[in-house]
């Protein structure tokens, strides 16, 4: 397999799950909307290009993500959704395990192990969530967080087209984690890439199913959306760096600063 092939495939494949990524990128996030000051805090050099972008993510996720996500709410039943939801998880666990060991995290390797041979082996492939229910906690880690772990500075703020806000480590780290995925070198070494198609539009269609009123207050309660979301999504990876709690529809606020 080339890598040059793969690399479009990966990039064909994430424009279908990146839709979701700009709206429930900002719809878990701790912190105050309405702090202007921290809105700002981000380095943002490309302010200009970056909201031409979000603008073109928004009408995206306005036109074609939200009313899916709709729909999909309204036809599938809860346990159906959250099976579905479960299992799309699970494939990632190989990643999150990966990524703990590269960051010296071997008690965050062992629950991402842990959740993965109990959820697969228990839950039907991993579409019951058995590993919670034992007290096992799910602690997703991707390749960014790693490079943060590693002393790798964020680097200015971006807007990505359709995959919404990042920043250049992340984007590097994104990259890696989409390479390195398992379930998609697996999709392109057998000629499964409609399964891999599949997966991405119902993760994105997942994800922003489940953040449907967050988004919807955050924009109606935003003077600016785009500072919001960019002092959302600044405090989120500061939170999942820091193995924080990331908040949840009541947008805590966190005191500290984790590390960059």
């Amino acid at each position: 397999m080339k890598l040059a092939s793969l690399t479009r495939s990966t990039l064909r494949s994430a424009l279908v799950a990146a839709l979701a990524l700009s709206a429930t990128a900002c719809a878990n996030k701790p912190v105050d909307p309405g702090s202007k000051e921290a809105a700002y805090e981000v380095n943002d050099p490309l302010e200009v290009p970056n909201r031409f972008v979000f603008a073109a993510n928004e009408a995206a996720d306005l036109l074609v993500l939200r009313p899916a996500a709709e729909v999909y709410v309204a036809a599938v039943p809860n346990p159906i959704r959250d099976a579905i939801h479960n299992f799309i998880d699970n494939l990632m666990a190989p990643l999150y395990i990966a990524n703990n060991l590269l960051q010296g995290n071997f008690e965050g390797a062992q629950f991402a192990t842990g959740r993965f041979l109990t959820n697969t082996i228990l839950g039907a492939g991993g579409i019951a969530d058995v590993a919670t229910q034992a007290g096992i906690p799910n602690r997703p880690e991707d390749f960014g967080q790693t490079l943060a772990v590693w002393g790798v500075d964020s680097g200015p703020y971006l807007v990505l087209p359709l995959l919404g806000p990042s920043n250049l480590r992340d984007t590097v780290g994104y990259g890696v984690d989409s390479a390195a995925d398992p379930v998609r070198v697996w999709g392109y070494a057998t000629d499964h890439k409609g399964a891999l198609v599949a997966r991405a539009g119902a993760n994105a269609i997942d994800r922003r199913s489940r953040v449907l009123k967050e988004v919807d207050d955050l924009r109606r309660n935003s003077l600016d959306f785009y500072a919001t979301v960019r002092s959302l999504h600044q405090q989120q990876r500061q939170a999942e760096i820091a193995n924080k709690p990331v908040g949840g529809p009541d947008f805590p606020d966190f005191a500290s600063a984790p590390k960059q």
